[in-house]
């Protein structure tokens, strides 16, 4: 089962620039509707992604697959 850390990169995002960072902006940045990130951050390792998103969300997060996903 694959757990994808979004919420736990997306808080430290925050906390690192002292602001809210709202999961649209995440997706207009990244390319995919909001709808699709939410549903990768609430999965509970039954939402398969395509491997396009892993690598935008790697980018833009600045971390390695492994960091987003466990």
């Amino acid at each position: 089962m694959i757990k994808y850390n979004l919420k736990e990169l997306l808080s430290k995002k925050e906390f690192k620039e002292k602001r809210r960072v709202p999961l649209g902006e995440v997706a207009e940045a990244i390319g995919v509707s909001r709808n699709t990130l939410s549903k990768i951050a609430n999965s509970k390792g039954d939402y398969s992604t395509k491997t396009e998103y892993i690598e935008k969300l790697c980018k833009y997060f600045n971390v390695t697959p492994d960091e987003l996903m466990t």
